[in-house]
């Protein structure tokens, strides 16, 4: 997928910066890699600069497709289907897109993959780059059979893991990669950025303006160039007083906040779960919808109870990563806030 103007300003900028990036590993001594750090540092940038740097301008012309795998498990044929991005020389894929049965697909990709090696110009087998996403999310079972794969097949296949926190990826996989952590940016670096992307885009910064932005992030350089187009679509020339708008889902969850707040019984739960479910299938993370959730609570709670829904919240994610249904665990953790809240009312003013 070359760069063309159709594609959003965020992927252009993107490859903008695929292009300065300083990295040496070639063909002959790439290891198998680790990507982490936290969302919105540049991970998958670095990776395709990487890809760019072994295999050339051939890493960039990618296609999306809609795979299809039947896989024999024994007494039952299972079926999934998942998005993947390939190009001749790697293919990109987040395996825990499928749940509980991303081990299957792990498994039957790179076995793919090591059955149909490239021939480089000399004529000799090289190798293919799986590029796995969000690998902390995956299950025990998904990353035990990872580490087989890799040892396996590491003659024709490297992988390039990326996931934000390392913790949660076993040491068997990551005593077997090279750990690259990568720091968010800092507010200067993200003015910089958006600076250059002003000066691209032929548009006019008033002072202090990027500065806005960036603080808004919270570091996220992701979310500071979407929220850069967004104040451009809403209004251009930009004034120097003008509002950087929030994120919609974060005002959505203000919302239920409020709702929550105001009312605490068993029709404003159901209302509130739809709310959720509402967030879940536009493709929020539980995770942040629980601790933005949380924030929004904590700004609207009494010092004393602060501590104790910090308890819970921390008590619902952990059963939320062990479970299936995110929307169980968050919807029982707005049914103890009730709980909790509503008690404390009566004993306050009875």
């Amino acid at each position: 997928m070359s760069c063309t103007s159709h594609c959003p300003r965020k992927e252009r900028r993107r490859w903008t910066r695929i292009d300065s990036g300083e990295i040496s590993v070639t063909e002959q001594d790439c290891p198998h890699l680790l990507f982490y750090g936290p969302s919105g540092s540049g991970k998958k940038t670095l990776i395709m600069a990487l890809l760019r740097q072994i295999f050339g301008p051939s890493a960039e012309k990618v296609k999306v497709e809609n795979r299809n795998w039947k896989i024999d498990a024994g007494s039952r044929t299972i079926d999934l289907e998942l998005t993947t991005l390939a190009s001749t020389n790697h293919v990109e894929l987040s395996p825990s897109d499928v749940g509980f049965q991303d081990r299957y697909i792990v498994q039957e990709i790179i076995k793919e993959m090591a059955k149909n090696r490239p021939i480089d110009t000399k004529g000799k087998k090289g190798f293919k780059v799986l590029v796995l996403n969000e690998v902390d999310k995956l299950s025990r079972e998904a990353q035990h059979s990872l580490r087989r794969t890799m040892e396996k097949y590491s003659a024709s296949c490297r992988l390039i893991l990326c996931c934000n926190s390392s913790s949660k990826v076993t040491e068997a996989i990551r005593s077997r990669c090279l750990n690259i952590r990568i720091n968010a940016p800092s507010a200067e670096q993200i003015v910089k950025v958006l600076e250059f992307i002003g000066k691209k885009e032929g548009l006019q910064l008033p002072s202090g303006f990027a500065a806005r932005i960036a603080e808004k992030s919270n570091r996220n350089l992701r979310r500071a160039i979407l929220s850069f187009e967004t104040c451009r679509v809403q209004q251009y020339p930009f004034t120097s007083n003008q509002a950087i708008p929030p994120m919609d889902w974060e005002e959505y969850i203000s919302e239920i906040a409020t709702d929550i707040m105001k009312e605490q019984s068993p029709k404003r739960l159901f209302q509130v779960r739809g709310k959720v479910y509402e967030l879940l299938i536009n493709c929020i993370p539980p995770e942040i919808v629980l601790k933005r959730l949380l924030h929004e609570l904590l700004k609207k709670l009494d010092a004393e109870l602060k501590h104790e829904i910090c308890h819970w919240a921390a008590y619902y994610e952990h059963r939320m990563r062990l479970g299936q249904k995110a929307i169980f665990h968050i919807e029982a953790f707005v049914a103890k806030f009730m709980s909790i809240y509503k008690a404390f009312l009566i004993a306050t003013f009875g």
